[in-house]
């Protein structure tokens, strides 16, 4: 369930932290076409170099949705459905008055049980669709390093816990370091809510059914006396619910972050004969930088590379 009066809070925080970063991107950026390159998904190919099917080479550097986009827009389907049938208008206090006990409202709060364990089970997995999404990672990494003055990351990749000597590095990492930790500083609240909501011991409980309810308590039963990272005995099911609005949250200022990107490029495009040239950070086929121009479509409202 999904408090509208804690949605409401959490975001009066971090809105105007994500308008700020929205703002120091397009003021600060290395290369005015990077931030586009964040909201249409450039990357690496190198399978484009063994096609043989054309009638010429392409270039290994591409964009559009790829695995990941695809695998996203499904996900947000059913994230999306949640969002919007899951809103409860009563306040989070006045829904803790009808957990109060007495001996006529057993069967009511008997009812109301099962509904949050189902409720929960479902943010569950909606937990999981955000953090383990390559792309919504993906998305905050670049918007790290280009609120850090950093250019765009055409190679980056998520381990994937096999060959890993050309991998940015593992989920945790990305998030954790790469991420959260450099926000730190210049944007206090968005770390704050990242390290309040991203918690891998939760997550690591939750991906392997590794926990049990108990009244209005989540137990991890991943709990480890020895492990640092492992220190959770488990939560109660308002600690949950205040670390699932911070992951929603974060997840509608992300959706809100990139509408206001397409509308900014779509209108910088008009001015400038449907056109933004991006820059190409290459390796392959040898380190260089390359320029390039996308073309706006206007009727698609989409991008695609321009014929030379």
């Amino acid at each position: 369930m999904l408090f509208k009066e804690i949605i409401n809070e959490k975001s009066n925080l971090l809105q105007p932290e994500f308008d700020k970063l929205f703002n120091n991107i397009i003021n600060s950026q290395t290369h005015q076409g990077d931030l586009l390159l964040v909201n249409i998904n450039g990357f690496y190919n190198p399978e484009v170099n063994e096609w043989s099917h054309l009638p010429k080479k392409l270039s290994p550097y591409v964009i559009g949705p790829h695995k990941e986009g695809h695998s996203n827009n499904l996900h947000y389907k059913f994230i999306n459905n949640y969002r919007q049938n899951a809103i409860y208008y009563l306040t989070h206090e006045d829904y803790l008055k009808e957990h109060i006990y007495t001996i006529d409202k057993k069967e009511k709060i008997d009812k109301l049980l099962d509904s949050e364990y189902l409720s929960i089970q479902l943010e569950m997995l909606i937990y999981l669709k955000v953090w383990e999404s390559d792309l919504f990672i993906k998305k905050l990494y670049q918007l790290t390093r280009l609120a850090l003055g950093e250019s765009y990351d055409w190679h980056f990749l998520i381990s994937n816990g096999r060959d890993n000597s050309k991998a940015t590095g593992t989920r945790e990492k990305i998030l954790r370091i790469l991420t959260r930790d450099r926000l730190e500083n210049k944007y206090p609240q968005i770390y704050k809510a990242l390290k309040e909501a991203y918690q891998t011991q939760i997550r690591n409980s939750i991906a392997h059914s590794n926990y049990s309810f108990q009244n209005r308590f989540l137990n991890l039963n991943n709990y480890i006396e020895n492990d640092p990272a492992a220190q959770l005995k488990g939560i109660s099911f308002d600690k949950w619910i205040y670390l699932f609005h911070d992951t929603m949250v974060i997840y509608n200022q992300i959706i809100r972050f990139f509408n206001k990107v397409d509308f900014y490029y779509a209108d910088l495009a008009l001015k400038n004969n449907s056109q933004i040239e991006v820059r190409i950070n290459r390796k392959d086929p040898e380190v260089k930088t390359e320029y390039r121009l996308l073309q706006y479509r206007t009727e698609w409202k989409d991008w695609s590379w321009k014929d030379k």
